[in-house]
């Protein structure tokens, strides 16, 4: 008897420890600029800098359509503002990008000079998830 009630605790504990070892971290849709949006002068570097952005997780860009677009670039283009071809722009106003892997990540607006002279750029670091 002593027996069966020591299986029935192991058999439970050992569920348990399955169980907390399984769980899922959810992603997170991060709104950039928050209530600002996407915008010039905007410090992007102190929004992201509160945030943990892992794969899996969304970045939800918001402005007015045709007044700024998004570009995912390279850290070259990111550093320098190049800007790509204008048919690798996200431009609805209300773009959701996911985070499809980790490592250093970096967005921009093409429009104009909002790149270089308003700093409309965004750096992130995306954890593994």
């Amino acid at each position: 008897m002593a027996f069966n009630h020591i299986v029935v605790v192991s058999t439970i504990l050992v569920a348990l420890l399955l169980s907390n070892t399984s769980v899922a971290i959810e992603s997170t849709q991060y709104v950039v600029g928050d209530s600002s949006g996407w915008t010039i002068d905007y410090d992007y570097i102190a929004w992201a800098k509160s945030k943990v952005f892992r794969v899996g997780d969304t970045l939800v860009f918001n402005y007015p359509k045709g007044i700024h677009n998004v570009f995912k670039v390279n850290g070259t283009a990111f550093a320098n503002c190049i800007i790509p071809p204008p048919s690798e722009a996200y431009t609805s106003g209300h773009d959701i990008i996911a985070l499809s892997a980790p490592g250093k990540t970096y967005f921009l607006c093409g429009v104009e000079e909002h790149c270089s002279e308003f700093n409309q750029k965004l750096a992130i670091y995306v954890r593994a998830s």
